[in-house]
Formats: C-alpha cells, sequence, structure tokens
C-alpha cells in the first residue's frame, strides 16, 4: 500500500467525521492537524501547538483510529508531533470526496520507512487559542453523554440550553436523580459548549465549595467581592444543591445572586438527588426560584443504554472483552452508571496487568461482589424494613411482592400503604421510596400517599389497620 492510498484513506477517514461531529467541531479541532505521511502501520500527524496535538489526542484518537481500521480493514497508529514548520497541504476534503474501489496504486510513489519529512520554512503566526475552562472536565461532553430513554428529555434540553444559553424558556435548569446518574457530566457537557462556542464568562462550582468560599468571604469581611464574582456572570452551574438544606444564611445570599442573574438572562443550572420540593429546610422563596424553568429526572439507565455505555467506554481502551461478557455486566449492574463504569474499569485493569482475556470466568470470579446480588438499599433514618414487614404480616403479602411488578387490587392497596407509612415514619424521600419499592418514579410514591391520606379521612377500618402497624413497628424499634 503506498502514501497515496493511506492519504486517501484518510482523507475519506477525515470525510466521516466530519459528517458525525458536524462543521463547527471539525473545523475548530481538525482544520489544524495535518496529514504529513505514512508508514505501512503508522500515519504521521503534525499540529501548530501542544495545545491542540494534546486535546485531539485524548478527545479524537481512539475515533480517528477506529474510523481508519473500518474503512481500510486493517489497523493503523497515529503519531503525533509539534510543527516546527508547515507541512505541504493535502487536498482539503470535499462533500463529494469518495473512496475508490480499487485505487490506481502505480501512479504514486511507494511511502519510504519511515513518516516522510517536509522541507523547513518559516512556520506562520499562531492566532491566540481558548484555553479549556478551568472548573469543567474536559471529557464531560455531549459526544461523550451516552443517550438512552432514561435521560433523552434531559440530554435534548441541555442541548438546547447550550445553543442560546438563557434565552429559553429552560431558564433556570434544574437536573435531578439519584447518585452516579450523569447529572453533573450533563451540567458541564452544558457549560463546556457554551464555553467552546460562546465568549461567556462562566463559573461551574459545587454547592459545598459555594458555601466554604462564602463562610471564607464572610470571616475575612470581603463579601462585596463575593457577590460581584457570582453576579456579573453569563452562567452559573452549581452541583448538589441538597447540601444547601438548613444553612439559611447561603440560602439567603443564592436568592439575590439568582434574582440579578435572571432578571439578566443569564443562564443557571441546578443538579440535585431529589425534586426541590423534597428539599428540606430550604426557603420557601428559593425554593420557588428554583422551581420556576424546567426541572428533569434522570432515572437509572435501562439494559440497551447500559450496554451502550459500556461500549463506548471500551473504546477508549486498547483492551477487547467479548460480548457476552459486556452483556452480562450490562445486565447485572443495573443502580447508576458510576457503577457501571466501575465494574468496566475492574475488568479492563485485569486484563492490561494480568495480561490475559476477559471471559464469562473471569468476569464473574472479579466482579463477584457485584454480580452476587443488588447492592442492599442503605437504610440511614429508619428501619423501612420494619415498615415492609409489618404491612406485610397486617396485608398477608411477603415483603418481595409489596417491592415487586404485581399490579392486583389488593397488593397495590398494600403497597401504597407501605409507601405511605415509610413517608411518614422515616425520613426518606419519595425518589428513595421509590426505589425501595421497584425502583418506581417519585410521582408514584407521592400518588401512593395522597391516595391513603383520602381514604383514612372516609375509612375508620384503614385507619385502625394503619394505627395497628404502627403499634407493631414501634414495639419492633423498641424490642
Amino acid at each position: 500500500m503506498t502514501n497515496g492510498d493511506y492519504q486517501m484513506y484518510w482523507q475519506e477517514a477525515m470525510r466521516q467525521i466530519r459528517e458525525e461531529v458536524g462543521e463547527n467541531e471539525f473545523s475548530f479541532w481538525f482544520s489544524q492537524m495535518e496529514y504529513i505521511g505514512a508508514t505501512d502501520t503508522e500515519i504521521g500527524l503534525s499540529f501548530p501547538s501542544s495545545f491542540y496535538r494534546d486535546m485531539v489526542k485524548s478527545r479524537y484518537k481512539t475515533r480517528i483510529e477506529n474510523k481508519l481500521k473500518t474503512i481500510m480493514g486493517k489497523a493503523v497508529s497515529l503519531s503525533f508531533e509539534i510543527m516546527t514548520r508547515p507541512p505541504v497541504r493535502t487536498p482539503p476534503v470535499s462533500d463529494t470526496m469518495r473512496m475508490p474501489l480499487a485505487p490506481d496504486t502505480h501512479s504514486v510513489p511507494s511511502a519510504p520507512s519511515t513518516i516522510e519529512r517536509r522541507p523547513p520554512q518559516l512556520m506562520p503566526q499562531i492566532a491566540a487559542v481558548k484555553q479549556p475552562h478551568s472548573q469543567l472536565r474536559g471529557d464531560y461532553t455531549f459526544e461523550r453523554y451516552v443517550i438512552g430513554e432514561n435521560n433523552n428529555f434531559a440530554a435534548n434540553a441541555a442541548k438546547a440550553i447550550s445553543l442560546n444559553p438563557g434565552t429559553t424558556k429552560y431558564n433556570p435548569f434544574l437536573i435531578y436523580g439519584g447518585v452516579g446518574l450523569g447529572k453533573t457530566h450533563l451540567m458541564q457537557a452544558i457549560g463546556n459548549y457554551i464555553h467552546w462556542h460562546n465568549d461567556c464568562k462562566i463559573i461551574y462550582i459545587s454547592a459545598e465549595s459555594f458555601l466554604n468560599e462564602f463562610v471564607d468571604c464572610i470571616q475575612k469581611n470581603s463579601m462585596p467581592a463575593f457577590r460581584n464574582k457570582y453576579r456579573f456572570i453569563d452562567v452559573l452551574l452549581i452541583d448538589d444543591i441538597q447540601f444547601l438544606q438548613d444553612k439559611a444564611g447561603i440560602q439567603n445570599e443564592l436568592f439575590y445572586i439568582f434574582n440579578a442573574l435572571y432578571d439578566t438572562k443569564k443562564q443557571i443550572v441546578f443538579t440535585c438527588d431529589r425534586p426541590v420540593s423534597e428539599l428540606k429546610q430550604f426557603s420557601d422563596r428559593l425554593r420557588s426560584r428554583v422551581g420556576l424553568g424546567l426541572t428533569v429526572d434522570l432515572q437509572p439507565p435501562n439494559y440497551e443504554t447500559r450496554y451502550a455505555i459500556l461500549k463506548a467506554k471500551l473504546q477508549e481502551h486498547s483492551v477487547v472483552i467479548p460480548e457476552e461478557v459486556i452483556s452480562l455486566v450490562a445486565q447485572s449492574v443495573a443502580t447508576n452508571i458510576r457503577d457501571l463504569e466501575g465494574a468496566l474499569t475492574t475488568l479492563v485493569g485485569y486484563a492490561e496487568l494480568v495480561g490475559k482475556p476477559i471471559t464469562i470466568a473471569v468476569a464473574r470470579q472479579q466482579l463477584k461482589g457485584v454480580l452476587a446480588s443488588p447492592a442492599p438499599v442503605s437504610t440511614p433514618h429508619a428501619p423501612v424494613e420494619l415498615v415492609i414487614q409489618a404491612v406485610s404480616a397486617c396485608f398477608s403479602f411477603s415483603p418481595d411482592e409489596l417491592r415487586g411488578a404485581k399490579r392486583s387490587r389488593k397488593i397495590v392497596e398494600a403497597r401504597q400503604i407501605a409507601m405511605y407509612l415509610t413517608k411518614e415514619i422515616t425520613e426518606y424521600t419519595n425518589t428513595e421510596i421509590g426505589q425501595i419499592f421497584g425502583g418506581r418514579e417519585h410521582s408514584t410514591v407521592m400518588h401512593a400517599c395522597q391516595r391513603v391520606e383520602e381514604q383514612l379521612r372516609s375509612n375508620p377500618q384503614l385507619e385502625a389497620s394503619i394505627e395497628k402497624i404502627k403499634t407493631d413497628i414501634a414495639m419492633n424499634v423498641a424490642g
């Protein structure tokens, strides 16, 4: 295969990637990259600066190599170097360019044994390049965010916000859901997109760091600087606002910051582990502000999405994992994305460090703690299991039936009572209760509680049954 062949394959790969990533992203990153030659196993690329080299290498190296492998039918690696002189440019990739069915191997001289070097020339002046945002992770982008049924609405809303920050009806934007479901990734993807495509001042901060900075400014008597920092920006991203519960001082300050930004059409994005209505000791006026715009709920991914996440993450590694192992992990690890990626990291680490292939047997051995059974629901506040057991005994159903999917009228009524008592007796939120009872949505729990409350007003027998269950629970706790 000649260097001319490699050049044609390279041009076709670039054409396809440009269609996939879009003109803006392609122009920003790939226009600075130059093809400088090839050997049998390597294609050489040159960049005007270490910034472009490192960013393209981290973002696109695997994608480019996979695309070339698909087109060429064999694997080639990429080498990256800094341009000390401009290489001879290859013809631009046109929209109509296509791979020839049979390249003319006689019209181009054979490739040398080493990558071609070009005559030294003066390097042109390079315009100042925007640097990555210091507070945002470079890999938290929309391109790396796998979309499924559980997050499709949230992802589309986030993209709409990124295109027109502050000007849409999705302001403020609240993303809520359990641990490890991708809230921070989606929030930072908004920030990264706005950063690269707009001249905006963006602040991303966790609620805990926000509080610590607030306290530090009070101690140093520098509150004017704190207020100026947050009231004169274009985009504010605050992660995990549930951390601000029962902290009246910072809630009050956030209220005024919110008003200043909202009134000037600046974009505000929050994440939380629950709906804002379930935040405890959270000021009503701030709660109403947070709920002004769009609120989206991230649910645990289904099997198909988990499988797609694993396949996407595998592209970042050179390890080959069989399809049946990927399927096993996707079926078994259903808690959240973080646990899913942790299981994959364990298998990749084993393959790289031990040097053995990953089989079903190896996967079961290395992930035995994960695959054996789902993680038990934690009970940090109150004995929720006692509630379930007491309701089960009262209505002659097993605990598994209360948590399960059966929809007969009597089981549904008992399940609703169990949800109602769990909400009343424990400190769990509706979202957490829904997870306990078979992964149901928080709206299902809200409906169950409302239904039981309505029945209690006109059904003395139900009231007596619930009081008896409460007594049984209290006796078991005391014992």
